[in-house]
């Protein structure tokens, strides 16, 4: 399979984390192969699309502002590596500033078709909990 181009890799980088940013599932679901697989730390198995889609609209259901701290990205042959904190609002009230790395693959078409997520699972009980007091 034929390499996306650098600019072309960071230009989907750069969509997808918009995307999820502005709250927009529809782009983000646009972005992602029919066949993606997804994993998360503290999974078990990959995690085929519908169910990697019902945690990203889970999540960005459950907050009210979204915004990466990108510390860094590396592009390679057909995806790229990041290193972001993520920082959200629940609509709990709650907030979180999670570190996360992910390396993301991306087809030849432009469609992503790999997501390997690493962060700690506890940083995310904030959006699960009740208000705060």
């Amino acid at each position: 399979m034929a390499d996306v181009p650098v600019d072309g890799i960071g230009e989907v980088a750069d969509r997808l984390f918009d995307a999820i940013q502005r709250g927009d599932s529809a782009a983000v679901e646009a972005m992602w192969a029919d066949d993606v697989l997804v994993w998360h730390s503290g999974d078990r198995r990959d995690n085929d699309r519908a169910r990697a889609l019902r945690v990203i609209f889970w999540f960005i259901d459950h907050t009210t502002q979204r915004r990466y701290e990108i510390l860094d990205r590396r592009i390679f042959g057909d995806g790229f590596v990041q290193q972001h904190v993520l920082h959200a609002t629940g609509t709990n009230g709650n907030t979180i500033a999670m570190r996360v790395c992910i390396v993301i693959i991306v087809r030849a078409d432009g469609l992503i078709s790999r997501i390997d997520e690493y962060f700690d699972p506890a940083d995310m009980a904030p959006l699960l909990g009740d208000t705060p007091e």
